[in-house]
């Protein structure tokens, strides 16, 4: 049997309240690639999807223009390689930190991505 995105790479929770959304529709628009592709980068643990509204949703952050955000991916694989779920790699990337300041994700959009996938690595030890 073949398992579909939804059985293998949607995050169950939902996205931390505020948190803008993009359908997969919307998303490939954006990176200029098929929606097939779009669920490629979601099975290749590139991005996080969640349900929202009844179809699929992957935060707007996690987009830089035409591009995945740089340093999401190996944070994504590091997280979910020490044991976390995608519900808390998503709960994690957008939650405050005072020592970053901001969030991790937020902290990966303004390339300081070295910063966050040592702490990433250090969480999953």
């Amino acid at each position: 049997m073949v398992s579909g995105v939804s059985e293998t790479s949607v995050a169950t929770g939902m996205l931390p309240e505020g948190v803008p959304a993009l359908t997969i529709a919307e998303v490939a628009a954006q990176l200029r690639v098929p929606v097939s592709r779009v669920h490629q980068l979601i099975r290749d643990g590139h991005l996080l999807a969640v349900r929202r509204a009844g179809g699929l949703a992957v935060p707007v952050d996690f987009l830089d223009g035409v591009v995945v955000v740089k340093g999401l991916a190996g944070t994504i694989t590091v997280l979910r390689d020490g044991g976390y779920a995608d519900d808390e790699i998503l709960r994690w990337l957008f939650a405050d930190d005072d020592s970053l300041p901001g969030t991790p994700i937020a902290a990966l959009r303004s390339n300081r991505g070295r910063e966050i996938k040592r702490r990433a690595q250090a969480m999953a030890f």
